[in-house]
């Protein structure tokens, strides 16, 4: 059976050694203007002719003139993804349920982009922060019992915050939720016009392999040392 599910770049077809995991989380974590966004729509822009998908877009970011830069073959790319736009965390658990109707076999990937953005704006209005974690901790169960059964990779991006503690180390929002639930962290960083992207954890890939990148027209290249 097919393990891997192609980046849509060699730069991180090589850091993964073949792309994605079907069968597991892979959370791609940093600031903002570190990549994540256009590594989902360089992903999403790979699905397969004949498969579909899943694109939840929180923070409004999925934009159809990068992809134009990305693929000439634009309005065929958009045919095979399904987008979805919660506005609210109560509509992001209304697409958790939707996408029970949604997936089948011929959804190739699901990708959410992101996972921090409504779920911070509830954090700060809600009075029961336990029950927002709960409603967090559902969502990545779903998405993992999807990727198992299904054989599909999923794909979060999340944003991160300072420790307090040690100025120089980024934290993700959602902690330990996140981390536990992804088999794949790589933390992406900004290094001046170049994005650096260090593999963090994975089930088979040594921890801290990395690779310095830009972001160019086309999706993004190798940076040579």
């Amino acid at each position: 059976m097919e393990t891997k599910f192609p980046t849509g770049t060699a730069v991180f077809d090589w850091l993964l050694e073949g792309g994605y995991e079907h069968d597991c989380i892979t959370t791609l974590y940093g600031p903002a203007g570190s990549g994540k966004t256009n590594i989902c729509l360089i992903a999403a822009a790979a699905t397969p002719e004949g498969k579909k998908t899943v694109y939840i877009d929180t923070e409004g970011s999925f934009s159809i003139s990068r992809l134009k830069q990305l693929r000439d073959d634009w309005r065929n790319v958009l045919e095979r993804v399904i987008i979805l736009q919660p506005t609210t965390f109560e509509e992001q658990k209304k697409v958790f349920e939707k996408l029970k109707e949604l997936v089948n076999d011929k959804i190739a990937m699901i990708i959410l982009d992101s996972s921090a953005m409504l779920y911070r704006l509830e954090m700060g209005k809600s009075k029961d922060v336990h029950a927002v974690n709960r409603a967090l901790g559902t969502q990545l169960a779903y998405l993992t019992q999807i990727a198992r059964k299904q054989n599909v990779p999923v794909i979060i991006t999340n944003q991160v915050y300072a420790d307090f503690e040690d100025k120089d180390k980024v934290k993700m929002v959602g902690g330990d939720l996140l981390r536990y639930a992804s088999k794949c962290l790589i933390e992406l960083q900004k290094s001046g016009k170049n994005r650096l992207a260090v593999l963090r954890k994975h089930r088979s890939i040594e921890e801290d392999k990395e690779v310095l990148f830009r972001i160019v027209d086309k999706g993004v290249e190798e940076v040579g040392s």
